[in-house]
């Protein structure tokens, strides 16, 4: 068998000195010297990665250091007409500009028309995840004389409302876009549908399927079926699955590497081993469903979310033996599994086999890295390897700040977890429910119950739906200030918030 994926990843003993002199970095630029209790025997080591990686990519600015400046040029104007370099120049008052020029400036304003003004918000409202304030601007726009339904604007909405939550307000759209005469597809079925999936609403999802099979020009195809597969296996409904491929097979739709890939992690996750290998081996034997770099990710995060690491390793070699090679997406999968197991010095070596054979660094690279000195109660050095993804122009993402919180909450610097939030809003991220659960957590660990029950608040405002650990995080705070009567009232709304999805 090949050599062990840690063997792959090797890293000399002597990187600790020499590696800053191969990488050409200055001593002093950055102190990401580790705490020893956090990292016993890698001092230092991610850091000098993430430097080296920043070195090697390196910015415009640091670019351009060496580089000689060409000497200014003065330019002398005649005298009066600009601001010469002489003392005895009259500095004029700017031109009036001609009337030609400011009359076809003046049209030039006032040509920008209401319709694509509209267009515009709408998609930049959908772009930036807002569905309220898209279903607002939608409205406006069916009010305009000119407008006209498009099947490409509702299928955006419908995706966008599945995305959070809200697959009832996405039917009433469905259903507004049949009376306006827009024909249903394929396609719209498959996203109205896959808005209930996203909210683990079966029966409703079942009864989209089963309508469409009544209409001749909305028939089911394979992605249909994937999305309904993959609802079924997160619910963990395998029989619903085998009945799903059985109905694949009599309307001989053949199932792609994603409908496999889906099978594949439902029965991963669900510790059905034998099933997945199953699986995995019909895939090489079949020729419409190969497994692809997606399956190997799918496999290693498996193994990875569960603390397998040598599994993992073992499988990483499997995939490689097949001729599968892999992408920085699987290089993060396995980082994480290693930061999370507080194997430092296997995650610096993978990090340094990226930079060697140039995979590129992406967001979740970062937030393994920021993760990993978040955990370990670094700040610093979380804050240093913060500013270098920015400097990288990379986008911080909702986990990016999730990190942050969690990392300044657990040092005690909650002032730092106020200017994380603003900074997060600022850059437009987009907050979920992790994103709220961990400023909840912050809450809580401040022991700053009327903060937290405001965030709350604010969380329910936005229509985002609170899941079980907002709950918990919430009860065990209120456990250790002795507030039964508050964990009566959330107890008494989470059942609420229950009885209404069902009635739904």
């Amino acid at each position: 068998m090949a050599s062990s994926l840690s063997s792959s990843f090797s890293v000399s003993s002597s990187f600790s000195f020499t590696s800053r002199q191969a990488f050409g970095l200055q001593e002093g630029k950055w102190d990401f010297r580790l705490p020893s209790k956090a990292f016993p025997q890698c001092q230092g080591s991610i850091h000098r990665a993430v430097v080296a990686y920043g070195a090697t990519v390196g910015s415009p600015r640091s670019r351009s250091q060496g580089r000689p400046r060409a000497p200014v040029r003065k330019r002398l104007w005649k005298e009066g007409l600009y601001p010469g370099t002489s003392g005895s120049s009259v500095a004029s008052p700017p031109r009036t500009p001609i009337k030609n020029h400011k009359k076809k400036m003046d049209d030039k304003k006032a040509a920008k028309a209401w319709v694509p003004t509209v267009t515009e918000c709408l998609a930049e409202k959908i772009a930036k995840m807002q569905w309220q304030e898209a279903l607002e601007v939608f409205q406006m726009l069916k009010e305009q004389p000119f407008y006209e339904p498009k099947s490409g604007t509702y299928m955006k909405l419908f995706v966008l409302l599945g995305k959070f939550g809200q697959p009832y307000r996405a039917l009433e759209l469905f259903d507004e876009m049949i009376e306006e005469g827009c024909e249903p597809t394929t396609e719209l079925y498959t996203a109205l549908l896959s808005g209930y999936c996203r909210s683990n609403l079966l029966d409703d999802a079942f009864s989209v399927l089963d309508k469409m099979k009544s209409l001749p020009l909305c028939q089911p195809d394979v992605f249909t079926y994937s999305t309904l597969i993959k609802a079924c296996v997160e619910a963990s409904e395998f029989g619903l699955v085998d009945s799903l491929f059985k109905e694949m097979s009599e309307r001989e739709i053949t199932p792609n590497t994603v409908t496999q890939n889906i099978v594949l992690g439902g029965y991963g996750r669900a510790g059905k081993y034998d099933k997945m290998e199953q699986v995995l081996n019909e895939m090489l034997e079949s020729t419409a469903s190969k497994p692809d770099v997606w399956t190997m990710n799918i496999v290693l995060g498996l193994f990875a979310n569960t603390g397998q690491i040598e599994t993992m390793e073992k499988w990483y070699e499997k995939f490689r033996n097949i001729g599968i090679e892999p992408e920085s997406r699987t290089f993060n999968i396995i980082m994480g599994a290693y930061g999370k197991q507080k194997m430092y010095e296997k995650m610096t070596a993978v990090m340094e086999y990226m930079r060697k054979m140039s995979y590129p660094w992406t967001t979740a690279t970062y937030n393994n890295v920021i993760e990993a000195f978040a955990d370990a109660g670094d700040v610093k050095n979380m804050e240093c390897a913060f500013e270098q993804m920015r400097a990288e122009g990379m986008k911080a993402d909702t986990k990016t700040f999730c990190c942050l919180i969690n990392g300044y909450s657990s040092a005690g610097l909650f002032h730092k977890v106020v200017s994380s939030i603003q900074l997060a809003e600022r850059l437009d991220v987009v907050m979920t429910t992790l994103f709220y659960n961990s400023v909840i957590s912050a809450c809580a660990k401040a022991k700053d119950l009327m903060e937290m029950e405001r965030v709350y608040q604010r969380m329910k405002k936005k229509q985002c739906r609170p899941d079980d650990a907002t709950y918990s995080i919430m009860i065990q705070a209120y456990q250790e200030e002795g507030m039964y009567d508050k964990i009566y009232d959330l107890d008494q709304e989470r059942s609420k918030i229950l009885s209404n999805s069902v009635a739904h």
